[in-house]
């Protein structure tokens, strides 16, 4: 029987643009607009102009383009700078059924190979349909989740970035399997990234593993080898991560004819993916009983363990990073209940010290329970209480997050999140072309012209 990562390179190398039906070739385009909003939004953050000037020191052949600010380098270091400039807001999208994923950590590996081998908007397109009908499919494999045992997603992304970047390189069947034998057997991740006290590690971990597969592409290309059995083979993946149950049957199901993308879900918050239905819920309290920051005496929040525990352990109240506060359920929650939403300015340097949110910090409490855990992940329950001075009650419940496919977001309030994600960066008349150009991306004959749009005025 031939392994599993040659089953799923085999279908990477299969794949065509026309077996993609209309619905998901349009899901790939919304998800791609959302991405490069999510990465213009990024551009001026510190973070990100520390690692431009990282990028920039590195050098490297002029193959791709570097988002915001048009720096052209090998596809390696654009693919990390493309793709940690979407993730760097933790505003893209999400996938949680057994793990979670953010499948368009992969978008900015799939352009830079494209670019630098000279592909089109259809290539292109395959590369990401790869990258979601993959990575989606890996959160179905272990129960629990390799992030319930203390890995990060990253460690799924490892296997799923060579295919889609080797795809692009024109890699042979035994290339594509060595490319993920390369990758998939030095980039396992731990899951303190995002435990505890954050640092920008958390935004960083997934689009290395996506920089690793160009990596690895490039070196199958030339012939070297990976460990051709490096998932299910002796001291693999399956053996040595022992203390899930593995369903690899899950990463070939319905491979090449069912098309998961349909069922990945928006943000309409910068935040981690569970701390959605609680803000929405907050929201919804406050905006149905017109409470204000100064009206509120207690706030109770109950969610699944995850939340309660990762998002919510002591240094959660008292976060003094983006990176926490962003994973943090109590701040996002005074967040939502002091300034009526919770947008990418929610982070910024003022905001973490802004009083009136520290106030409310106080006044959260933030429960685990057991019925919220028994739904977990097919509904993702949050219940949120507020009382108020007076001494008044008022409870929302939320099951779907704004932009999962049970409550999704219409194709205008893509274009409006990508058009607030984008201003200030580049003009309402490059916002147009970009909008136009992505809807049309099939007829993208250079990527390089696409990538072009996407720098900074």
């Amino acid at each position: 029987m031939t392994s599993l990562s040659h089953q799923m390179a085999q279908f990477a190398l299969n794949l065509q643009y026309e077996d993609i039906p209309a619905e998901a070739i349009k899901e790939a385009k919304r998800f791609l607009l959302d991405s490069i909003g999510c990465a213009l939004a990024a551009v001026k953050n510190e973070d990100m102009q520390a690692m431009y000037r990282f990028t920039e020191k590195l050098g490297g052949t002029p193959e791709a383009t570097l988002i915001g600010t048009g720096l052209r380098t090998n596809a390696p270091n654009a693919a990390l700078m493309n793709c940690l400039l979407t993730r760097a807001l933790d505003y893209n999208d999400i996938y949680w059924e057994q793990d979670p994923s953010h499948p368009s950590d992969i978008i900015g590996a799939a352009l830079a190979a494209a670019e630098a081998n000279g592909k089109n908007g259809r290539d292109a397109l395959v590369a990401i349909m790869i990258a979601y009908e993959l990575e989606m499919r890996w959160c179905h494999a272990a129960e629990p989740g390799v992030r319930e045992v203390g890995w990060h997603h990253a460690t799924l992304t490892q296997f799923v970035s060579p295919l889609v970047a080797g795809r692009m390189y024109d890699l042979d069947i035994d290339q594509m399997v060595a490319a993920t034998g390369i990758s998939g057997s030095s980039h396992f991740t731990l899951g303190g990234v995002v435990a505890g006290h954050l640092t920008n590690m958390k935004n960083t971990a997934d689009p290395l593993a996506s920089q690793a597969g160009v990596i690895a592409a490039m070196m199958a290309r030339e012939g070297y080898e990976g460990p051709v059995e490096v998932i299910e083979g002796k001291e693999g993946l399956i053996e040595v991560l022992n203390n899930v149950e593995w369903r690899t049957d899950w990463l070939l199901k319905g491979l090449g004819h069912e098309f998961m993308i349909t069922q990945c879900s928006y943000k309409a918050f910068p935040t981690e993916a569970l701390t959605h239905q609680p803000i929405s819920a907050a929201l919804q309290v406050c905006r149905e009983h017109g409470i204000a920051a100064e009206d509120v005496a207690e706030i109770l929040v109950e969610t699944t363990t995850r939340g309660a525990d990762i998002l919510s352990d002591p240094s959660k109240f008292a976060p003094k990073t983006k990176e926490t506060a962003d994973h943090s359920l109590p701040y996002v929650i005074a967040a939502a209940v002091a300034d009526g939403n919770v947008l990418p300015d929610s982070f910024s340097d003022e905001k973490l010290k802004d009083p009136r949110i520290w106030d409310l910090l106080s006044k959260i409490k933030v429960v685990a329970d057991p019925e919220i855990d028994a739904l977990f992940p097919g509904v993702k329950r949050a219940r949120v209480s507020i009382t108020t001075t007076g001494g008044s009650t008022h409870t929302a419940q939320v099951d779907h997050a704004k932009g999962s496919p049970q409550n999704p977001m219409s194709d205008e309030e893509i274009v409006a999140k990508f058009r607030a994600n984008a201003e200030g960066v580049v003009s309402t008349q490059r916002q147009d072309e970009i909008i136009e150009t992505t809807w049309k991306f099939e007829d993208v004959e250079d990527i390089g012209m696409y990538m072009r749009l996407l720098v900074s005025e």
